[in-house]
């Protein structure tokens, strides 16, 4: 005997060929990294934004139903390291990402998991629903790291850094999810990449000592024709701020954890 009601039978009406997504969007700001250099401790950088948005149609939930829609990030490669002459570099890392031991990592908010937030990030629509329910979701990320001006497992307050280097590259999903049964439908997938590359003059005045070097804008997004699933790990903990490590790797002698995995 058939499904009178898909409720019934624990499976949703909703398909992914009803759910339509109108106006996406997925930028990185056509502006350069910024430096900052006024504190004699850390030389910052911020970065232009990625920016996804997508105005979305759902169609009308059932009873017992609740849909979140929304944006999940994950990492899918760093290199972040900052060298400090001939004597080291210290470098953020993500060991299972670097080990090959997983092909992701959440970039979760670290609370709304899997989702990356939930303010603009995410709506839920709680059924029953009679009509269809209009919305937009979007999100924005970038860098705005500090780096010590000395070896950071100095007691010394010198200026050895030489050269920062970061390209880290992310895929963004648009997901809709059944909290229920959690099934997942996906709606788009999205690949970005961010890099940056700063050479420093630590025998300069501070404020003169740093200037981007290579690339001024960075490449933008890319929307895939095709779907790319959401890897197992990608989904909760832990994300990628509690799950990198910030390593001093000297010239000379072994490797030094500096901050270990929250």
């Amino acid at each position: 005997m058939g499904c009178i009601q898909s409720i019934a039978c624990n499976k949703s009406r909703i398909k992914r060929e009803s759910i339509v997504v109108c106006d996406l969007s997925a930028t990185i700001d056509h502006c350069p990294t910024v430096i900052e250099e006024s504190s004699p401790i850390v030389l910052r950088y911020k970065t232009p934004y990625f920016k996804a948005s997508a105005r979305i149609v759902m169609p009308p939930v059932p009873r017992n139903e609740t849909w979140v829609v929304g944006w999940i990030q994950a990492c899918t490669h760093m290199e972040f390291y900052n060298t400090y002459g001939n004597v080291g570099m210290s470098s953020w890392e993500l060991p299972q990402l670097r080990e090959g031991l997983v092909r992701a990592i959440s970039d979760s908010d670290g609370v709304s998991y899997p989702w990356y937030g939930n303010t603009t990030e995410t709506v839920t629509i709680v059924g029953p629903t009679s009509k269809p329910s209009r919305f937009i979701v979007s999100m924005n990320d970038n860098f705005y790291p500090s780096v010590t001006w000395a070896v950071p497992v100095s007691e010394s307050n010198t200026p050895l850094l030489t050269n920062i280097k970061r390209d880290q590259s992310f895929t963004t999903w648009l997901v809709a999810l059944n909290t229920t049964s959690r099934e997942k439908i996906l709606l788009h997938t999205i690949k970005w990449r961010m890099r940056v590359d700063i050479a420093v003059d630590p025998s300069l005045p501070l404020g003169s000592r740093a200037r981007l070097v290579g690339r001024v804008h960075q490449d933008q997004p890319r929307v895939l024709t095709r779907m790319e699933p959401i890897p197992l790990n990608a989904m909760g903990r832990p994300n990628a701020n509690d799950a990198q490590v910030l390593m001093w790797r000297p010239r000379r002698g072994p490797p030094v954890v500096v901050i270990p995995p929250k």
